[in-house]
């Protein structure tokens, strides 16, 4: 009997033996990047403060709480595209590999439960453009108007006065003159306050049952290129699960992490049997060895979550943050470790 209670004492304390990995199991957990995470994180609590609770349930809804919001770089609420529009992109990934993905999706305010209609309605990955738009639409959701937020729309005509862009054909042909001038009508680095230009909300939970699954959503890099899709909507890149060993989703200039295949390669680092913020440390290496001088200018962070329930992070340059709940209302955030000091 005393045996009993104490393993029913470990479970409400969401700490079980894991025989597989022979440690101790933290669940349910929620992490998600940048400190915008905290109230990600309580909406995805709110699944699994259940015991029936489902991870693939939980990043779902704390996805859908970030896009409700005005915010930079997720939602219809964000930065546009250098022609004036908002385009979506995410992705959601369940722990029995099942998959969905959108891309330059607009006015539609919920990207990421498009993404998982695709993963559970049809027999495909990723669908894009227009054809998710309509896929959408006959699924249900019903179009936004397509007014940017009073933040995007400031932001947009400050930089429409710096870019001097004008939408003409082969714009790019200006691209070098634009470049000697220090500015041009390509995406900045980084926003007026200093800060990176690509915020994403990446979040992976592991619940009750000791499933894990992870989503990803954002706006893309601000006044990118019409038609640019970086990493998030990218199984493999900006998301990856994998139930035997962990999830891990990235947020950051999604070229980079595309061209290294992020997320899944955190995923095969803990495979090997690396801890989180070991594997996490080990594919922002390989991605800062492709160019040095390059990284200095751009951010990546990647955030992992194993079987085991443990976590970690790390990022090319400092600055980035993650937040880690493992309870209702008990949210920190933390700073990451970075390549660059």
């Amino acid at each position: 009997m005393s045996n009993r209670r104490s393993f029913l004492a470990q479970t409400l304390l969401g700490l079980v033996a894991f025989p597989a990995l022979g440690k101790s199991v933290r669940k349910p957990i929620v992490i998600s990047t940048w400190d915008s995470g905290i109230p990600v994180n309580e909406a995805a609590f709110e699944v699994l403060k259940h015991p029936e609770g489902k991870a693939i349930d939980a990043v779902e809804q704390g996805a859908r709480f970030i896009e409700d919001q005005v915010n930079c770089c997720v939602g219809l609420g964000g930065n546009p595209d250098r022609d004036g529009f908002v385009t979506l992109d995410a992705s959601i990934m369940d722990h029995q590999m099942n998959c969905g993905g959108v891309a330059f999706l607009e006015d539609i305010k919920h990207p990421i439960s498009v993404a998982r209609k695709v993963m559970e309605t049809t027999p495909h990955v990723f669908l894009v453009g227009e054809g998710a738009r309509d896929f959408a639409l006959k699924n249900g959701f019903t179009p936004e108007p397509k007014v940017l937020s009073d933040d995007a729309k400031r932001a947009y005509e400050e930089w429409l006065k710096k870019s001097e862009y004008k939408p003409v054909k082969n714009i790019e042909l200006e691209q070098n003159k634009a470049l000697q001038k220090g500015n041009g009508p390509f995406a900045p680095q980084r926003f007026e306050d200093g800060s990176f230009n690509h915020d994403t909300m990446g979040l992976v939970a592991l619940d009750n049952a000791g499933n894990l699954s992870g989503a990803c959503t954002t706006s893309g890099m601000g006044f990118k290129l019409r038609g640019r899709v970086g990493d998030s909507p990218i199984i493999g890149a900006g998301l990856y699960v994998d139930n035997e060993v962990g999830a891990v989703t990235s947020s950051g200039q999604g070229e980079e992490v595309i061209r290294i295949a992020g997320s899944f390669l955190v995923t095969e680092f803990m495979r090997q049997g690396k801890s989180p913020e070991t594997a996490c440390r080990l594919a922002v290496e390989r991605l800062v060895k492709i160019n040095p001088k390059k990284a200095r200018d751009f951010q990546v962070g990647f955030i992992a979550l194993n079987k085991a329930g443990e976590y970690g992070a790390y990022a090319v340059n400092p600055g980035f943050v993650y937040s880690v709940t493992t309870s209702p209302g008990n949210g920190k955030v933390y700073p990451s470790k970075s390549y660059f000091k």
